[in-house]
């Protein structure tokens, strides 16, 4: 028995040395698993970082894929429109030398007094100064019935082509071709076949069959120059039944300089094609071997075999503007195309898809090889974590055997952690949390403490997402009335015997409200207010939208109906959004004090006739624009007399509100007009928003208050 008792002795604890083993025990277990939950844990959040980088990476790619590819296709389109407004110039220009030369050809008809004795030279008497005279030429037995009278007439000419020859760079000769078999061409040359009779040739019977500017296809020039085109268009002398034609030559070569040349990129080019299809030029176009006498036959776009090509030529020669996708000359190309107007011609720029879209796949290269780099940065970050938290638990596990030797000196471990965790709250640290790992009073409160400090960091991640949304929100508003600003006038036209002003006050949210002074000629000015639906950045991208188009399409003093029509069709065709606008246009005709009218679903405006009170409406009927391609309007036509006073706004003047939701009304307005019916314009508009606001209080207003004046001086 008493070796018994020696051996129970030698393996007894103390009490405190149990506790201590207890303590030792369950702090290497909650170490080990607190371990282990950390490293699982580690493993998801770093497999999850991955994940959402790489995820975020391919949408990054792929973003900035389809805008780089919309950038360079809009480049594209604006090429092509630059590149047809020059022709438009050259090919006008050439017209108005027509014009010019057409107009002196008249007066010699009219005046043969003019007519003087001179000697204009063949193409066999070569003078010193080639630019200083013309050449004569007879078509083939013209010479002997052709009267003097008329060749020294045609001579004539040579006094208006010299200084139209010098002032046009694009025309290589002007001339002028009788019926009677007589050519002046301008400047001297040498080289006209003996065979070549110009009443013959395109340019002469056409001009003669439309009566007008005829432009012709292209042709061999019998003096060498390559492919011409010529511009030619008739006059006729009403006394004697003579047929003159005028004319000028441009060459092939001068359109491919001042259009065609243009560097579009390294494999990209332009062409030109008529109201035909036919392809007037394009780099690589030449006359080769072929003869003067003989037809030029060029490619139709219209007779190809590809079926896409053909649809883009069908667009083209219709007058349309836009860039298409199409397999063309053995791989894909976009083309865009715009028209020239003057001549129902279009202007065509080519390019090979992959070379627009090669800036975009670069991005998405650079933008894949960086989500490949972050992704392994991310990795090697979470081995490394690892590794420095694996390290540090074989550290804590001996730092924690050998002090919890002195578990009593501890007990008040977890109110030196609640006292740290309050610390690391105070400095902000809201990730800070508290380990103690006892189940006591002190574990119920160190819990209560992380949950305290998980839901503050939460309520502060709120309230900062909320910050963020708020400033995002006021900094579209200030970009949406940035743009709307921008498109308002600075000031009203200063018409004799009218006084004209405008105002807009945007509302808080930014509505689409604008208005605008259009001079269409020095008797006529258009005058426009609109409200486009929506709010915000959209509404103010809309708004300058149809007012550029509605200003481009108000070119008519006498059919407004025409000028809003045509704005319709083109604020239709131009709207991605079911987006609309109403509006209310008018013809104001200066001299003759009258207002031409049409309401596109717009507010009816006030009209206060002078010496009396009673204000009325100017209705007109009418739907909004961009609602349908076609809309019928009509037309309403008012006379002005000095005194009379006309009011345009929008319903954010009748449709503000006060603080017990009143709406101010059309009744409120037509009073406050007849009060201040004596004031200048800008006075009634003063007079008018003051009334608004002072109405609406304090009661916020989500609509813009937008007013324009007309009075008769």
């Amino acid at each position: 028995m008493a070796s018994s008792g020696k051996s129970a002795d030698r393996f007894s604890f103390s009490v405190r040395t149990k506790i201590l083993l207890a303590f030792l025990a369950l702090s290497l277990g909650a170490l080990l698993i607190t371990a282990f939950i950390a490293f699982v844990q580690m493993e998801d959040t770093g497999q999850y970082a991955i994940t959402s980088s790489i995820s975020l990476g391919n949408r990054a790619s792929a973003d900035s894929t389809a805008a780089l590819e919309r950038d360079a296709q809009a480049s594209l389109l604006r090429l092509a429109k630059d590149q047809a407004y020059i022709s438009n110039i050259i090919i006008e220009q050439v017209g108005d030398d027509l014009n010019i030369m057409a107009y002196y050809a008249g007066e010699i008809h009219k005046n043969p007094g003019m007519v003087r004795d001179l000697h204009l030279p063949t193409q066999d008497e070569r003078p010193e100064n080639p630019l200083s005279t013309s050449v004569v030429f007879y078509s083939p037995g013209a010479e002997k019935t052709i009267s003097s009278e008329e060749v020294q007439a045609a001579g004539m000419m040579t006094q208006i082509f010299i200084p139209v020859y010098a002032t046009d760079p694009q025309t290589s000769a002007v001339f002028v071709g009788t019926e009677s078999g007589v050519s002046v061409i301008y400047p001297w040359t040498t080289g006209l076949n003996a065979s070549f009779d110009p009443r013959l040739r395109s340019w002469f019977i056409d001009a003669k069959k439309n009566g007008g500017i005829t432009w012709s296809d292209p042709y061999v020039d019998l003096l060498g120059h390559g492919l011409m085109i010529t511009c030619s268009r008739p006059v006729y002398d009403n006394s004697t039944g003579r047929l003159w034609v005028v004319g000028a030559d441009v060459t092939i070569e001068t359109i491919n300089q001042k259009i065609i040349s243009t560097q579009v990129g390294d494999r990209g080019y332009a062409m030109l094609i008529d109201e035909n299809g036919n392809i007037i030029t394009r780099p690589g176009l030449t006359a080769g071997d072929q003869r003067w006498d003989a037809s030029f036959v060029t490619e139709n776009l219209l007779q190809s075999d590809n079926p896409g090509l053909v649809a883009v030529a069908r667009e083209m020669v219709a007058g349309q503007t836009g860039i298409a996708r199409v397999t063309y000359e053995d791989g894909d190309r976009f083309i865009a195309y715009a028209p020239v107007t003057s001549v129902n011609w279009s202007v065509g720029v080519v390019m090979p898809v992959d070379e627009v879209t090669a800036p975009a796949r670069a991005t998405s290269t650079r933008i894949d090889t960086d989500t490949a780099t972050v992704a392994a940065h991310i990795d090697r970050q979470q081995n490394t974590v690892q590794a420095i938290f694996l390290i540090l638990s074989i550290i804590l596990i001996v730092i924690v055997g050998i002090l919890a030797y002195f578990f009593a000196q501890y007990l008040t471990r977890p109110l030196a952690a609640l006292r740290n965790g309050a610390e690391a709250i105070g400095r902000g640290d809201l990730e800070y949390r508290v380990q103690v790992a006892t189940q006591d009073e002190f574990g119920t409160l160190a819990d209560t403490f992380n949950r305290m400090a998980s839901d503050l960091r939460e309520y502060i991640s709120t309230l900062k997402r909320t910050t963020a949304e708020k400033e995002r929100m006021l900094k579209e508003l200030e970009i949406a009335k940035g743009i709307q600003q921008s498109f308002l006038p600075e000031s009203a036209p200063d018409l004799p015997g009218f006084d004209l002003a405008g105002y807009n006050l945007p509302a808080l949210e930014v509505g689409g409200d604008f208005y605008d002074f259009i001079p269409l000629d020095s008797d006529h000015y258009g005058l426009v207010i609109a409200d486009v639906s929506g709010k915000g950045v959209p509404a103010a991208l809309f708004m300058a939208l149809s007012r550029t188009l509605i200003r481009a399409s108000a070119t008519s003093v006498d059919d407004p109906v025409r000028s809003i029509r045509e704005a319709n069709r083109h604020i239709f065709a131009d709207s991605k959004t079911s987006m609309f606008v109403t509006l209310f246009y008018a013809v104001l005709d200066c001299r003759e004090k009258s207002l031409m009218f049409v309401n596109a679903g717009h507010n009816p405006p006030l009209y206060l006739g002078a010496g009396t009170s009673n204000v009325r409406l100017l209705n007109a009927e009418g739907i909004a624009l961009g609602v349908l391609d076609e809309i019928e309007l009509k037309s309403v036509t008012i006379p002005l007399h000095p005194g009379d006073v006309v009011v345009l706004y929008t319903d954010g003047v009748t449709e503000a509100t006060n603080e017990k939701d009143e709406e101010y009304g059309i009744e409120r307005l037509m009073q406050c007009v007849e009060d201040a019916k004596a004031l200048s314009s800008q006075a009634i508009i003063d007079a008018i928003v003051h009334e608004v606001v002072a109405f609406a209080g304090t009661h916020p207003q989500h609509d813009d208050i937008t007013v324009m004046v007309l009075k008769v001086l």
